[in-house]
């Protein structure tokens, strides 16, 4: 489990980023996969989830995840919501209830985790390039802008994610962020007639450019197989015919 060095001074909140080790699961999804959407043992996924939750000290049974869908939907859980088997459609929860355990899934994609050290109010975020683009992440934290929070009091930590030297574009795609900003032509480098794009960069600068000024980011390249991530593009690269998911988790203790 990794942690952030700005989230991990709240001693209120428990958070945690985690790799794939330390899980049940067997063969391309060896060991931590957390993917409920991936083709793996349903059983296998489920005792993965208990033992992430067991890791920051809760029952699973109190995690809410995502059906994930590169959108800019999300959903904030008050005091009223009541957890069932069909998930919420979307890429980011908001919360201030405590004792509730929201996660992000990613596999190459940017989790992103938010605390409110005022409001005492938590977000997860997942932000591939779609979701990102389409300002997901801009979104939640100007909605908590709007009710009652102060961007000096916003705490962001964007998890591991695929890293610029790993993550080669074709043209079509610089040029449609090119189109949405030439500003956005500081996120991409060409080395050797190959374009290559960071989109952790590019989540920092939408936060930075919302005046949030507490920000981390873990640099850590989930396509890297020294750092032992579930890796999408990785998967495609050597033909296998899925992946698993790595989970990022936040709760107010």
């Amino acid at each position: 489990m990794i942690k952030s060095n700005k989230l991990s001074k709240y001693k209120n909140i428990s958070h945690g980023f985690f790799n794939r080790k330390g899980g049940k699961s067997k063969g391309i999804y060896k060991s931590l996969n957390c993917g409920v959407g991936s083709a793996d043992n349903k059983k296998n996924v489920n005792n993965n989830l208990k033992i992430v939750c067991l890791k920051i000290g809760y029952s699973h049974k109190k995690l809410i995840l995502l059906n994930q869908i590169h959108s800019t939907r999300f959903h904030v859980l008050n005091k009223s919501y009541k957890k069932n088997k069909k998930k919420l459609l979307g890429d980011a929860l908001i919360t201030d209830q405590r004792n509730v355990v929201i996660g992000i899934l990613t596999a190459d994609c940017v989790p992103v985790l938010i605390y409110d050290n005022k409001r005492k109010i938590i977000s997860a975020i997942h932000a591939g390039w779609k979701g990102a683009y389409k300002g997901i992440v801009k979104k939640v934290i100007k909605f908590l802008l709007k009710n009652g929070s102060e961007s000096k009091n916003l705490v962001a930590a964007i998890g591991p994610c695929i890293s610029q030297k790993s993550y080669e574009i074709k043209k079509d795609f610089k040029t449609k962020f090119l189109r949405q900003s030439k500003k956005n032509e500081i996120f991409f480098k060409k080395i050797r007639n190959k374009t290559y794009f960071s989109l952790n960069k590019y989540v920092y600068y939408q936060l930075k450019s919302l005046g949030l000024k507490k920000i981390d980011i873990i640099a850590k390249d989930t396509y890297n197989p020294k750092n032992n991530f579930f890796s999408a593009r990785r998967s495609i690269h050597k033909k296998e015919n899925d992946y698993g998911r790595n989970i990022s988790i936040i709760m107010i203790n």
